[in-house]
């Protein structure tokens, strides 16, 4: 068994330890593929279109609501013009500029997505926190470390 392969049935045990399923399904997933001997194939494909392919998912269950009309012109009009909407709005506009600033740290430093894992499954636990943002957590990361090189550090 690969370091890789150790890694990943690590990273499996951690997501059953701290109930993740998402977690769980995709380290057994990829284990699956290297245990069928798969991974040359399939994982750069998943490197190249995964995360593309999951936050599609994730803005189509954001979207739902508003596709099923749930609420009225009138309503939507209340709730972004209201000052939790603006909020939003500002939440919305920072984190998408956090996102792409943790994914450029990434490209530079992936052996930095061991730590991030960690990260969320202790977030899981300790804070029952859900998974729904590596990418995220790495954009407060890269946040923090910018605020950190403020003071020279």
């Amino acid at each position: 068994m690969q370091a890789a392969d150790l890694l990943m049935a690590l990273i499996l045990v951690l997501g059953v330890l701290a109930r993740s399923m998402v977690i769980v399904a995709a380290a057994a997933f990829l284990l699956l593929l290297e245990f069928l001997d798969l991974h040359g194939v399939v994982f750069p494909w998943l490197e190249k279109w995964a995360l593309q392919i999951g936050l599609t998912f994730l803005m189509l269950a954001v979207l739902v609501p508003l596709a099923e009309a749930k609420s009225s012109w009138p309503d939507l009009g209340r709730s972004v013009f209201s000052l939790p909407g603006a909020m939003a709005l500002i939440g919305g506009l920072l984190a998408t500029r956090l996102n792409l600033e943790g994914l450029q740290m990434l490209q530079e430093q992936p052996g930095l997505m061991v730590a991030l894992v960690g990260g969320c499954l202790l977030g899981i636990v300790l804070l029952g926190g859900i998974p729904v943002g590596p990418l995220m957590a790495a954009g407060v990361a890269a946040f923090l470390l910018w605020v950190l090189s403020l003071f020279g550090l």
